[in-house]
């Protein structure tokens, strides 16, 4: 990669013709939004998933910071919009989430460890609300709340596996992973703060002795809730390596989350920006599906124009035991899964130096006559030369219609059916078995204001089922519901598959001994 003269964010924003008043910044390289996103002009959405992953990930953040530098070294007004990293996996076994080689966000410390307090706002907030929840019962318990049919749970922003299970004055407590809680997709499901305000006080914080909802509000702690989060709900602009720009906001894993960035930053680049190119966590049977089924389903003008299906060799032969011949029917549901969302698809190969010229000639040949468009990046080398070819094909690519598509379920449908049809035409799943706590689950939960809303699939990344060793392209599989969440502060009903954990502990060789 040629060498590039870097330039400071303020100097960026200002090259931009954006007003410095409009920023608070934190040094010259961070910078809160302070002014309002709401304009009239919508550039193009691009949304960048991947094929199943491995436990070292295939780089989909890479491709999509090397893609926003390659459109906007061809002349277009570009902007990529990412999470923020979670402490967990910074310090675990993923690391951090700012890309990498010459395809980078930075700056790359700052953003991995504290950045602007965002997650540690939302982490304060979710155990207020705890606490709140515990001293009103306390207190005297005016609300009749049954301490053993609370609901809302604590949550901390790192990996340790003996808070999953504890006792709190008797009762079982469960501690979640910030970027799992309820308070992290609310964040990044408001609209506004008018919006944060409404959802904050629909927190469904448990039951009383006779079964009724308790809510937030009902606590009044809505503003107190509401002025930890006051700067948190702003975007965070940073740069990449090449002095482009970059959001960062909101971080929910896709695996029990919905996982993909604030609608207020992606909103602020559609206003702002010709392109704003978004990432959905893990592969398209995660991040993506649910892009679709809860963001765009309540956000019609955020469907994407284009959608990229990001892959290595190294993915593909993982899934295929070894083999790239089996292991490509992986890329064959992720295409398959996607096209039922959109017509204007891109495989992207994240080229490694050990891939082969004849494995690579494979893939293409494998895509092309599935009518898809395919491209080779070495963004991870070349920075934004690496994918010229990429940027090229999204441009011709979003100048086609958008396709209509049509859910899996109706939201008023009820719950059991819901989750059924869509583990039925989304995985390919031939049966879901419930245990009788959870159908339990789900009668009350048809009984709720809140019962219209989407589900929210929280299950292994590795696989298409809810077992992550079951690899490649499974049929007529059976899947397993644990437990069921009803999330109404964050409009979705979560539903728990297999062994999923929501608080991840620390591997053997986690990144900590490397620091």
């Amino acid at each position: 990669m040629e060498e590039i003269k870097t330039i400071t964010l303020r100097e960026i924003l200002k090259n931009n013709d954006f007003v410095e008043s409009d920023f608070r910044f934190y040094g010259e390289e961070i910078a809160k939004v302070e002014a309002s996103h709401e304009r009239e002009a919508k550039g193009k959405l691009i949304l960048v998933t991947s094929t199943s992953p491995t436990k070292y990930g295939e780089g989909k953040t890479t491709l999509a910071i090397s893609l926003n530098d390659a459109l906007n070294r061809l002349g277009k007004n570009s902007i990529v919009a990412l999470r923020e990293p979670s402490l967990g996996p910074v310090f675990g076994l993923k690391g951090g989430a700012c890309g990498g080689g010459c395809a980078k966000i930075v700056p790359e410390e700052e953003i991995n460890l504290h950045f602007t307090g965002d997650i540690h706002a939302i982490t304060t907030a979710n155990n207020l609300l705890s606490a709140i929840i515990d001293n009103h019962i306390f207190q005297g318990n005016e609300l009749n709340i049954d301490p053993a049919k609370i609901t809302h749970e604590r949550c901390m922003d790192l990996n340790d596996r003996s808070l999953r299970n504890l006792k709190i004055n008797g009762v079982d407590v469960h501690f979640n992973i910030s970027t799992a809680s309820e308070m992290m997709a609310i964040l990044c499901l408001s609209k506004n703060e008018n919006d944060l305000k409404t959802r904050l006080g629909n927190i469904l914080v448990g039951y009383t002795y006779e079964e009724r909802e308790v809510f937030a509000k009902e606590l009044q702690c809505v503003n107190a809730l509401f002025l930890l989060l006051k700067d948190a709900i702003k975007p965070n602009m940073v740069k990449t390596l090449e002095d482009n720009l970059a959001i960062v906001h909101g971080g929910p894993f896709a695996n029990i989350a919905h996982g993909t960035n604030s609608i207020i930053s992606t909103n602020y680049g559609l206003n702002y920006f010709d392109y704003t190119i978004v990432e959905a966590g893990f592969g398209s049977d995660m991040g993506a599906l649910k892009f679709f089924d809860i963001v765009v389903r309540n956000n019609k003008d955020l469907l994407p124009s284009v959608v990229l299906i990001n892959t290595t060799i190294q993915s593909l032969k993982h899934n295929g035991d070894g083999n790239l011949k089996k292991g490509i029917e992986n890329l064959d549901y992720h295409i398959t899964n996607m096209q039922k969302y959109s017509n204007n698809l891109l495989v992207v190969l994240n080229k490694h130096d050990s891939d082969l010229d004849s494995e690579i000639s494979f893939i293409k040949e494998y895509v092309e006559k599935k009518k898809v468009l395919f491209s080779v990046s070495t963004g991870f080398l070349e920075g934004s030369k690496g994918s010229i070819d990429a940027a090229e094909k999204v441009v011709e690519l979003s100048m086609n219609k958008h396709s209509l598509f049509s859910y899996t379920y109706d939201v008023k449908e009820n719950l059991k059916t819901k989750i059924e049809k869509f583990c039925k035409q989304s995985f390919g799943a031939k049966e879901i078995i419930f245990t009788e706590e959870v159908l339990k689950k789900i009668e009350l939960i048809n009984k709720s204001q809140f019962k219209n809303l989407p589900i929210c699939i929280a299950k292994t990344q590795y696989s298409i089922t809810d077992n992550a060793k079951v690899l490649g392209y499974p049929k007529d599989f059976i899947m397993n519901v644990k437990d069921i969440k009803l999330f109404s502060g964050a409009g979705f009903i979560t539903i728990y598959f297999g062994s999923i954990l929501t608080m991840p502990g620390l591997s053997k060789d986690a990144n900590y001994l490397k620091m």
